[in-house]
């Protein structure tokens, strides 16, 4: 046998056993139902790289068995979506900026996971009215009211208020998070390749459906800002 083709087959065989490889570990650690064997796969792949790679250390995020719920978060980095994924026990659907969200290699996925794109330069509501119809199904929204990245470290930002109006159209609960110690804070797709000891805090659903809104919004900022004897709550 010609000995390009000995090693072309070679290769192929490796390249194989790596794929089947990873095919088993992201099975193995998938913990929550996307809907496809595709997304289960990566769900399990994901779980893997925040626990190990990352480090993500956090406490039980409790979620509503059934029924639409809000997360809310801050937002340091691109790693974030994947470190509240890895925590939850619930798919969780995204309101991200439309172009994130048909960036190039990563379209398929994001619409494969449901994320709903907002065109924050058109007409964001059409994002809402779809987070609303989302929430009337029975899924759980997660969203980061600063609107973009934000660190503790910059000026501080008004929070948007579309949380507060699908809680109130919906009376879902809101679940404040806040992440920390993630090494490529600021950072988007790098942010993913580079280790960290990253940390979530999950803390009591708030119900702000028949609460004043500008109250219940300040509240959200102290829990995902890390402000006041608030932050230590879980």
């Amino acid at each position: 046998m010609d000995g390009n083709l000995q090693f072309i087959l070679l290769l192929a065989l490796i390249i194989l056993i790596m794929f089947v490889g990873l095919m088993r570990l992201g099975e193995s650690a998938n913990e929550v139902d996307w809907g496809g064997l595709w997304l289960n796969w990566i769900d399990g792949l994901n779980r893997i790289l925040c626990r190990r790679f990352h480090r993500l250390q956090h406490n039980e995020i409790v979620l509503p068995e059934t029924g639409g719920a809000l997360l809310v978060c801050n937002h340091i980095s691109g790693l974030d979506p994947l470190l509240m994924i890895a925590a939850c026990k619930r798919p969780l659907r995204f309101l991200i900026a439309r172009e994130e969200y048909e960036r190039f290699g990563l379209h398929w996925l994001l619409k494969g996971v449901g994320c709903i794109p907002v065109d924050r330069k058109g007409r964001p509501e059409q994002a809402l009215r779809e987070a609303l119809r989302v929430l009337q199904q029975g899924e759980v929204v997660a969203l980061f009211p600063h609107g973009h990245i934000h660190l503790d470290s910059d000026p501080p930002r008004r929070l948007k208020g579309g949380v507060i109006w699908l809680s109130q159209q919906t009376k879902a609960p809101i679940i404040p998070m806040r992440l920390t110690d993630v090494f490529g804070e600021g950072r988007t797709i790098s942010a993913v390749f580079l280790p960290s000891r990253a940390r979530l805090q999950g803390f009591a659903a708030l119900d702000c459906a028949g609460e004043d809104g500008q109250a219940c919004l300040q509240q959200i900022a102290e829990y995902i800002e890390g402000r006041g004897e608030i932050a230590g709550e879980t």
